[in-house]
């Protein structure tokens, strides 16, 4: 189990600018399955490549040509499978550690251009003010359609203190909007804590990296020591979470699980793909690590929680919720998640490129798929802006299926809150729309402002839940 379970990494819902997802060095490289080889139709891609080499307008080199026929296989496959050069394999390893240059984007190519998945919170993306679900059609005076996305990639990344200018298309908006970010050296913090009052914690969760786990277990005894006793309520944070190591994602949430519980299992076509991971540290804890989680307070094994979810949760974030709603550990708060229930691999080759390949389909306990579909909330409140821009797995293109799309008809039961009273929601929400956006820069987590967590304190405290603001501030005192 241990061994298989190493080699896979979970990521995010695209490709990180400076690379925000783990290299698990996979031993499946060195597997060559040798099914036939279908002769014929490689004996055209010669032949394709011979005409190219010859009759092509410009010279162009061999290794130019093969590249490009490596990305379109990759990319032609779903929105997660990619190769990756020498260089961009570099990135990627460089960005496992947290800290890495660009402008922190989590990104996807759609339709010829960059889609915005999820800005990185107190990047200089973030603070610019782009948004999910927005087009990137112009990078400096360089239209995107026509380039890959591993150049605009490189594009996107630079020296810290340079400059590039972003022309945005974005939803309800009349023309394109120009955004000129300062490139800087990312350096990620994935767990953030807040003592809100006495009694009440906040834990936020960014991202999955490789010491997150650790980072958790450091903020509970933080936690723990402000307190000094138990405590009656726990927000857990993983809005606008792209994802990240699969191995963080199990060790937060044993965290909050008893001992060998189940907290994700995958199924693939290898034997390698499949795995049960549970809430034990043979599961979560990195070779040459002890359990970050021995000293932990028994008190968190217990006590009531809210996680919040929002259409940027992604991934080992839905992992993560998935697993704490189906032990009825924790009451889910937000609103529908990305939905991607999908496990790459990252596989070396020996000329020291490598590829991102999805090997596997992730189920959470109650052996649910969320690919192209999400976490469905237990209570669904909106955070009062233009639900309409939100971006969702089930809108790429060539998006993996969902293995239970036959019984997507029915309704499931968990979605009862979620539908119910959804029009006069909407209605409020779009109300209220106006108010929120007249507000400069995003809004601070965990403050008065944020109507999510505002609503996951009346919930801990067994006040009414608005599902849609005015915000109720009564719940919330900050220190």
């Amino acid at each position: 189990m241990r061994s298989s379970f190493q080699k896979f990494g979970l990521i995010g819902s695209g490709v990180l600018i400076g690379v925000l997802i783990s290299v698990n060095l996979s031993a499946l490289a060195d597997k060559v399955l040798s099914p036939q080889l279908p002769i014929d139709d490689l004996r055209v891609f010669a032949e394709v490549f011979g005409k190219v080499k010859s009759d092509y307008v410009e010279p162009v080199e061999d290794k130019k040509l093969i590249n490009e026929a490596l990305t379109g296989m990759l990319a032609g496959l779903d929105p997660h499978s990619t190769f990756m050069d020498a260089d961009a394999y570099k990135d990627l390893q460089a960005g496992t550690q947290g800290e890495f240059g660009g402008l922190g984007i989590e990104v996807a190519m759609e339709d010829g251009l960059v889609k915005v998945v999820t800005p990185i919170e107190d990047s200089p993306a973030y603070k610019a003010g782009l948004k999910s679900g927005d087009l990137i059609m112009k990078l400096d005076d360089t239209q995107v359609r026509g380039i890959t996305l591993n150049d605009a990639v490189k594009k996107m990344r630079g020296a810290p203190d340079t400059k590039i200018t972003l022309t945005v298309l974005r939803k309800n908006e009349p023309k394109p909007l120009t955004f000129t970010l300062t490139r800087a050296i990312i350096k990620s913090k994935s767990v953030k804590n807040k003592y809100i009052e006495k009694d009440y914690g906040y834990i936020r969760i960014t991202q999955f990296q490789e010491h997150t786990g650790e980072d958790l277990a450091t903020a509970l005894k933080a936690l723990h020591a402000q307190n000094k006793g138990p405590f009656k309520g726990l927000v857990l944070d993983l809005r606008n979470n792209p994802g990240g190591l699969l191995d963080a994602a199990v060790g937060v949430s044993a965290a909050f699980l008893p001992k060998d519980k189940l907290v994700v299992y995958t199924e693939g076509r290898v034997a390698d793909s499949k795995m049960r991971l549970n809430a034990n540290p043979q599961d979560y804890a990195r070779r040459g690590k002890g359990d970050y989680l021995k000293d932990e307070s028994p008190d968190f094994k217990n006590v009531p929680m809210v996680v919040l979810v929002n259409a940027g949760s992604a991934s080992a974030s839905e992992i993560v919720a998935g697993a704490l709603q189906d032990h009825k550990r924790a009451t889910i708060l937000g609103i529908q998640s990305f939905g991607k229930g999908s496990v790459q691999t990252i596989l070396p080759m020996n000329n020291g490129s490598a590829i991102k390949l999805t090997t596997a389909r992730y189920f959470t306990p109650n052996g649910r798929s969320i690919q192209a579909k999400g976490i469905v909330p237990d209570i669904n409140v909106e955070d009062g802006f233009d639900q309409s821009n939100n971006l969702h797995e089930a809108d790429l293109g060539k998006h993996l299926s969902n293995p239970t799309d036959a019984n997507a008809g029915k309704k499931p039961e968990d979605a009862k809150d979620v539908v119910k009273d959804a029009a006069k929601d909407a209605a409020i929400a779009k109300a209220n729309e106006k108010k929120y956006a007249e507000q400069k820069g995003p809004i601070e987590p965990a403050s008065k402002d944020d109507i999510q967590f505002v609503q996951a304190m009346n919930v801990l405290k067994g006040l009414p839940v608005q599902k849609t603001p005015e915000v109720n501030t009564d719940a919330v005192k900050t220190n």
